[in-house]
């Protein structure tokens, strides 16, 4: 597929901020297979906008025009449906899919190539101020609905699965499920497709058949 070259110095560093929207959306050209090239990422992707947008609050939320700032991110939580302050720290590459009812914190800090579906929450546990918002290290996948709440980590490469509610440090190359969500995958073993946020193991089905197969028990033994 066609993508727009970034231009970066000896170190390897982009050159400038526009580099960082050209890697995200090189992200989602790479991540979506229905994405048909960069122009419709452009014109036609909330997640891109809403990422675009953020970009332009953040800049002048650094330059210290903070309502300003605010005013750019409370249109685009109108014209996208996802909401993003303007103080997060978001790294390049970041692919937002679908994206309708995605809240990310103030204090929130996400590295790059990561992936976030829609409902998903990086938000605070109550009123406490100074971090308080989750940490994403880089190529982390944030399943449909799940919520993130506390000023915790997700290392490098982890998986939170669709639906989870995390409260805790979540390790590199991990998989989170459940609610509270629990590490079911550990370092050395992938879960099917870096995507895919399906076909993960879901602990409380697990447990009520456990339960089931313990009542069927019970009732056999009544039945001698």
């Amino acid at each position: 597929m066609f993508r727009i070259k970034i231009k970066k110095n000896k170190s390897g560093a982009v050159k400038n901020p526009l580099s960082y929207v050209a890697a995200d959306v090189n992200s989602i050209c790479d991540r979506d297979p229905a994405a048909r090239g960069p122009l419709e990422v452009v014109l036609l992707y909330s997640g891109f906008h809403a990422l675009l947008l953020y970009r332009l609050a953040h800049a002048v939320d650094g330059a210290g025009a903070h309502m300003t700032a605010r005013a750019i991110s409370q249109f685009s939580k109108f014209l996208t449906g996802i909401e993003i302050h303007p103080a997060a720290k978001i790294g390049r590459g970041l692919f937002i899919d679908h994206g309708s009812g995605v809240v990310i914190g103030e204090t929130s800090i996400i590295g790059d190539d990561c992936t976030l579906y829609q409902g998903v929450t990086l938000g605070g546990t109550g009123k406490e101020t100074g971090k308080r918002h989750p940490t994403l290290g880089d190529r982390v996948m944030v399943g449909a609905g799940a919520k993130l709440l506390g000023a915790f980590t997700v290392g490098d490469d982890a998986k939170i699965a669709a639906g989870a509610v995390v409260l805790r440090d979540v390790p590199a190359n991990c998989t989170a499920v459940g609610i509270p969500a629990r590490v079911v995958k550990r370092e050395g073993v992938r879960v099917a497709d870096d995507l895919d946020q399906i076909h993960v193991p879901d602990p409380v089905a697990e447990e009520i058949a456990r339960i089931k197969e313990r009542l069927d028990a019970l009732e056999g033994d009544k039945t001698k």
